[in-house]
């Protein structure tokens, strides 16, 4: 479960109450192993629903249960989204140079196939375990070249400066001391920074800076794939609410 607009409400509502209740009826029943399907984000949590995510890990870890806490890195549909408007024709949209994040990745398939394993894999009892896909860490660059060499369309970029985030934050942060829409709004834009200045990868602590190496793989199934299937008409994912471009 996670909720669908990140907003703090809906955060603490889903991300941690309904995390909890979930929790409390396994334990009511007898279920002796929790898996939860968190976030990779979490290790620099500045946002509400990250803040949501680990009061719930820190419950569940103290529960006495069995636990496997799943941190996965990127999902292949949240990397989905310019797809259509790069095949209309328009640019790429990268913050920066592009290169200022990187990420592993991982499919629906391998990520569901990570979880159940995770059942039987004693090695993964009681843990946190943070999981990529397959192949290197790749930057939004990296994924908006790959998509242009796919269709057979010379790759065109559009630079978006950070400051114009932070513009934006700072704008709807002070309209929602009056306006409580905007304040939903602002942590929209919050977010959308985060992922636009953070690698989803392990970080490391120690080193302050993210850590590709050290960042686990699974499965088979690449992104890069996953866009010549996507080019081609093949389950293309609707991202619904999530559709940010």
């Amino acid at each position: 479960m996670a909720s669908r607009t990140g907003s703090p409400q809906d955060a603490w509502r889903v991300d941690h109450q309904a995390h909890v209740r979930a929790l409390k009826a396994a334990q009511t029943i007898g279920v002796r192993h929790f898996v939860q399907l968190s976030a990779i984000c979490v290790q620099k949590p500045l946002l509400a629903f990250q803040h949501a995510k680990l009061a719930f890990e820190k419950t569940l870890i103290e529960s006495g249960m069995t636990y496997s806490i799943v941190r996965p890195t990127a999902f292949f549909k949240s990397l989905s989204g310019q797809l259509d408007r790069v095949k209309k024709g328009k640019p790429f949209l990268i913050f920066g140079d592009g290169q200022l994040t990187a990420c592993k990745p991982i499919s629906d398939d391998d990520l569901a196939d990570f979880l159940v394993g995770c059942i039987d894999d004693v090695s993964r009892h009681n843990q946190i375990l943070p999981i990529g896909g397959p192949g290197p860490a790749i930057t939004p660059l990296a994924q908006g070249e790959h998509l242009f060499a796919v269709l057979g369309m010379p790759p065109r970029f559009k630079r978006v400066p950070v400051g114009l985030m932070d513009a934006i934050v700072g704008v709807l942060s002070v309209l929602g001391k009056l306006i409580p829409a905007a304040a939903d709004k602002a942590e929209l834009a919050r977010i959308g920074r985060y992922y636009a200045t953070e690698s989803m990868l392990v970080w490391d602590a120690q080193a302050q800076r993210y850590d590709a190496q050290a960042t686990p793989s699974h499965g088979s199934q690449t992104l890069l794939d996953a866009y010549a299937r996507w080019v081609k008409g093949e389950g293309a994912p609707d991202r619904g609410e999530h559709a940010v471009f």
